[in-house]
């Protein structure tokens, strides 16, 4: 399914942040930069119905430090509207833009289902992820299934790319939840508090499960960086932090071009 307008070409931009889009396996992704080329990256995943451009306040406070990258995810915005729309899928469409990037190792960001392919990809690839940030986001836990209502008019996003939210089902949530223990990098987990529709008390058990994870409360709901955007980049920034010991800028394409 398209977009009526969307280009296959070039993308033009009024919105911060240069966009640029990349065969990523199977599916065209658009995405936005911050930051300076050589700076390492940070890969932020957005939520169901948001585009990449969701990010540029947090993403413009973070590039002073960070070369940060924001993909429309597919089925959203710029990138090519088709499916599969699976939880699998965006992981695949991950890994596979990190590759065509050239992005051997990565700070790595999900907000709500944007978390999910970021937590599956920090467990399936541990040696390629130096930071897990994510943020309110759908933990691997069964829930009831979801009808919703489409509204009327045009959209940003495939309306069929709403089935991710019915993809948490067994037995494939468990076996996402056993793989949480796999993650090797810090990690840090950002609850909205009791405002969010997510249930705090599985994001605490999911924090639980990760081996190096701290849990922060921003009692702001669900889209925390949205609604405080001052105390989300404030947790962030402590928690990414000076780059450690073995951490070095990444040979970025984008630098020798």
């Amino acid at each position: 399914m398209g977009w009526p307008g969307h280009s296959v070409g070039c993308v033009g931009d009024a919105q911060p942040g240069l966009v640029r889009r990349i065969e990523a396996g199977t599916v065209r992704l658009a995405y936005r930069t911050w930051g300076p080329a050589g700076a390492p990256p940070l890969v932020l995943l957005h939520a169901l119905g948001e585009q990449s451009s969701d990010w540029a306040p947090v993403a413009q406070a973070l590039a002073p430090s960070w070369r940060v990258y924001a993909p429309d995810l597919r089925g959203h915005a710029a990138s090519d509207w088709a499916d599969p729309y699976t939880i699998e899928q965006l992981t695949a469409d991950l890994a596979a833009f990190a590759d065509a990037l050239e992005l051997e190792r990565v700070a790595l960001g999900g907000h709500s289902v944007g978390g999910p392919p970021a937590y599956l990809y920090a467990a399936r690839h541990p040696g390629r992820v130096t930071r897990l940030v994510l943020e309110d986001p759908a933990p691997p836990w069964p829930r009831e299934p979801r009808i919703l209502a489409r509204p009327e008019g045009p959209l940003p996003f495939d309306w069929d790319v709403t089935a991710l939210s019915n993809e948490f089902t067994e037995p494939q949530v468990s076996s996402w939840r056993d793989e949480l223990a796999r993650i090797a990098a810090p990690a840090l987990v950002i609850a909205g508090g009791p405002a969010s529709h997510i249930d705090q008390d599985q994001l605490a058990g999911m924090a639980a499960l990760i081996p190096d994870c701290e849990l922060v409360t921003i009692p702001a709901g669900h889209l925390v960086h949205a609604a405080d955007p001052a105390g989300f980049t404030a947790a962030v920034t402590a928690f990414l932090g000076p780059r450690r010991a073995g951490e070095r800028d990444l040979d970025d394409p984008e630098a020798r071009s």
